[in-house]
């Protein structure tokens, strides 16, 4: 990615707050380009769930704008720019195959039957679930379904790609690996990801950039680059060069959760 790559995502003084009164952001501003992987990064509150969903469109803005691509994340799109997004569970129909809860975006987008199998199996392929097509949900792992999760978000051929915490509930070996093959996925396909974690040696790992965000209300406090080449392997987690980077988000977690909140009005 160069400095010139396309914005992909552009929220401008977007904020948040809920019915109850609560302040989930005060206005954001944040510019992420095509081909990016960003993290945001911060204590739990800090809205970035929110700021997700906002992206999605799942959520409705109090003022500000977001746009995607240059339109409202609500907006149809072009095939070759939509968007996809994957939950912190997979949320999965449990009474329906592997196959079918893959194929469920293009059948409510009206995409032809005849070219809904080849998507699909190609969607598998890429999660390593070709096998498991005929299989329910409850028959696999949790990480097995969310593999399946991150299937059918592929197989809308997603140019963007929101992820809300997709691995926070897997075991740590389980989740460093479906780590590994998200970025392969992202290194080949040259899309672009928002990911939410609280994880500060997932965000190093995975990460082309990091944003640092601070609750009450929530805001952007820090926005810095992971400038390690790709590949990256599990070699890159013992090197000084991770622990450098993992030490300034330590530090600058720490102080997102230990600032004041500040006076509303």
């Amino acid at each position: 990615m160069t400095e010139a790559a396309a914005v992909a995502i552009a929220v401008e003084g977007a904020d948040k707050v809920y019915p109850n009164g609560t302040h989930a952001l005060q206005p954001v501003d944040l510019q992420v380009r095509q081909g990016e992987f960003v993290t945001l990064l911060g204590p739990s509150g800090c809205g970035k769930s929110t700021l997700l969903k906002m992206m999605a469109g799942l959520l409705p803005l109090d003022h500000g704008s977001i746009r995607v691509w240059g339109l409202p994340p609500d907006a149809p799109q072009p095939p070759e720019r939509s968007m996809a997004f994957v939950f912190q569970s997979p949320t999965l129909m449990p009474w329906a195959t592997v196959r079918r809860n893959v194929s469920l975006p293009l059948e409510l987008a009206g995409v032809p039957k005849a070219q809904i199998e080849p998507r699909v199996i190609d969607a598998l392929q890429l999660v390593g679930l070709a096998q498991f097509g005929e299989h329910l949900p409850n028959a696999l792992s949790g990480g097995m379904q969310m593999r399946v999760s991150i299937a059918r978000a592929f197989v809308t051929n997603p140019s963007v790609l929101l992820m809300d915490e997709p691995f926070g509930a897997l075991d740590e070996i389980t989740r460093h690996k479906l780590d590994a093959e998200l970025l392969e996925i992202w290194r080949t396909r040259r899309i672009t990801v928002v990911f939410v974690t609280h994880s500060i040696h997932e965000a190093v790992f995975l990460s082309s950039r990091v944003v640092m965000m601070e609750a009450r209300p929530g805001r952007i406090v820090d926005d810095f680059a992971i400038t390690e080449p790709y590949p990256r392997t599990n070699d890159f987690m013992v090197t000084p060069q991770f622990s450098r980077y993992a030490k300034r988000l330590q530090d600058s977690l720490y102080r997102a959760s230990a600032a004041p909140a500040q006076t509303q009005a």
